[in-house]
């Protein structure tokens, strides 16, 4: 089904169509907008500024043109203009009411499908192996998370790829740290922890020591060789280290079709060098192996180094020609921080010289902090990502005790571990991505803010009243009543709802799970509004059914849109 963006976007193009059949109009933004101001009505177009120049008259004089023209089918009940040319429209009630019982009715939630037939692959995570993941880890995770799974919402094929740093100059200072600092009763009891121990004093001593980081180069140039010794460490680190992530993906909720670390394309390098030689795109310079990219205004690009060793751009394009041969992707998306920004757009101008057609987009995210500053990994001071989910939980549990004093211990328990992970999820998720996120635990477990907890209480709230009506009115099926937007506060809800699958496709379109965050807390304002204002339960029958499926809808949205960010929606708090 259309969204009602589309439906009155398609009238709005009608109608100045109609006004003006022989203008070219094509390009300029006709579209509706969600209305800034309720008091103004609940959509508006700006076309007629945009049109005033091609069709040289006063925007206001074609936005009454245009409005005397939108066809009269029931959707709007009227077009008003406002200001200096603005077209206002508001719907009629019996009309939104109509929209969402469709939507209602709906599997898909009315959530349209332009992603239908293409096939996306998303890159994202991508943590170095031999080391726990930190709170620096986690932006690209869920928000990698959440872009896969709006996508899929849209009908899109999403392969995600969890592109490991497994092969890194770090292996060599790892192999070096465990022949000489390896604690065997700590790597058996906590193995991560200890390579990343170990790690921390092997890099700490090449710092201070030429000869060890000599030692240290020449461990990893015997790796990449396939010497056997280092090989079977190197496989040692692997198994560990994914048994880990595995662990704490698990918690997350986060899964990959793929996870293919740098070491899957090591041997396809040499040939994608002679690739690059071929085609003219590299020469040497200073010993290293560089494509020029002065045309593009960029930096040079290093492909080889002067050793002979290779780096992330070498790695990326054997990577991205091995996914276009053998996903054949309508888009590639990489999801990472800002200090990445160069790389791809260095990396990217080289894969398009080389051949690559498949549209490449770089999601950059600006990095979280926590109070007390950046966090580093290298020095060992990082807060692990595990450390913070566990403080989640603690803190959540106790908001679910003091909630719901005699639910289960079990169930508390399973309640807060939703809540605290929703909760450091929702934190990241509802802010810009492009913006630097300061993590508070007040902000991110406040119920009565922009937080998952609110959500998810408001979800718990809508179950109950559900659970209340089927309990007092047994045998009353509230769906085989019409919906009756009698009062303000539940034509106010109605139109978030049917404003949700808008949401979803700006969210995709944008790259921004923020905007579909933003929409959900609005819809939780206005249930909130509603649920305070409008009796429920002891409204007269037939009008008490139709609130309760406005509910019904309600929640099913609120679960389905927490759903899209990977957070869970239980049934009580």
């Amino acid at each position: 089904m259309q969204t009602l963006k589309e439906i009155l976007s398609a009238h709005l193009r009608a109608a100045f169509q109609a006004a003006f059949p022989g203008a070219d109009l094509s390009g300029l933004p006709l579209d509706a907008l969600p209305a800034g101001d309720e008091a103004f009505g609940d959509y508006q177009c700006n076309g007629a500024m945009a049109a005033a120049k091609v069709l040289r008259l006063p925007p206001r004089k074609i936005a009454e043109q245009v409005a005397a023209r939108i066809p009269a089918d029931g959707l709007s009940a009227r077009a008003e203009i406002a200001g200096p040319g603005f077209i206002n429209l508001t719907l009629s009630e019996s009309a939104l009411a109509r929209h969402l019982e469709a939507m209602q009715a709906d599997p898909l939630l009315g959530i349209p499908q332009p992603g239908a037939g293409q096939t996306l692959i998303l890159d994202y995570s991508s943590p170095n192996v031999a080391k726990p993941m930190h709170v620096a880890h986690i932006r690209s995770t869920v928000i990698g998370d959440a872009l896969k799974r709006i996508h899929r919402a849209l009908g899109c094929t999403v392969i995600s790829d969890n592109h490991l740093g497994d092969w890194g100059t770090q292996f060599g200072k790892l192999i070096m740290g465990y022949r000489h600092f390896l604690d065997p009763a700590q790597f058996a009891a906590a193995p991560v922890h200890e390579l990343e121990r170990i790690y921390v004093l092997s890099s700490q001593k090449a710092e201070a020591d030429p000869a060890w980081e000599d030692q240290c180069r020449a461990e990893l140039v015997k790796l990449q060789a396939g010497d056997s010794e280092n090989r079977a460490l190197w496989r040692k680190f692997m198994e560990v280290s994914l048994a880990d992530l595995a662990r704490i993906y698990g918690r997350l909720g986060v899964s990959f079709e793929l996870t293919r670390g740098e070491s899957y394309y090591h041997d396809a390098l040499p040939a994608l060098i002679e690739k690059l030689q071929a085609l003219g795109l590299v020469r040497e310079s200073e010993g290293a192996l560089v494509a020029f990219l002065d045309d593009e205004k960029l930096p040079p690009c290093i492909v080889r180094k002067s050793d002979g060793g290779y780096n992330y751009a070498t790695t990326d394009l054997a990577t991205v020609f091995s996914r276009v041969e053998e996903f054949r992707p309508d888009a590639i998306i990489y999801v990472t921080d800002e200090r990445q920004q160069l790389h791809f757009r260095q990396f990217f101008a080289v894969a398009q010289k080389a051949g690559v057609r498949t549209p490449l987009r770089h999601v950059w995210f600006g990095l979280m902090r926590l109070p007390d500053g950046l966090l580093s990994t290298r020095m060992g001071n990082a807060i692990k990502l595990d450390l913070l989910l566990d403080e989640a939980e603690k803190r959540a549990l106790e908001i679910v005790k003091t909630a719901s004093p005699d639910m289960p211990a079990s169930q508390q328990q399973a309640v807060a571990r939703a809540v605290g992970i929703g909760a450091v999820k929702y934190a990241d998720l509802s802010q810009n991505p492009q913006s630097a996120v300061t993590f508070t635990w007040e902000k991110a477990l406040a119920m009565d803010g922009n937080s998952a907890p609110y959500l998810q209480y408001a979800h718990a709230r809508i179950a109950s009243v559900i659970d209340k009506h089927a309990e007092r009115f047994p045998g009353i099926d509230f769906m085989r009543v019409p919906l009756d937007l009698d009062t303000p506060q539940a034509r106010r809800l109605a139109l978030r709802l049917a404003r949700y699958p808008d949401a979803v496709r700006d969210a995709a379109e944008q790259e921004k799970p923020s905007l579909l965050a933003d929409a959900l807390y609005d819809l939780s304002q206005a249930y909130s509004s509603f649920y305070q204002n409008v009796p429920f339960l002891k409204a007269d029958a037939g009008l008490r059914e139709s609130r309760v499926r406005l509910c019904d809808l309600a929640a099913k949205v609120l679960r389905h849109g927490l759903d899209l960010l990977g957070i869970e929606t239980p049934e009580r708090i």
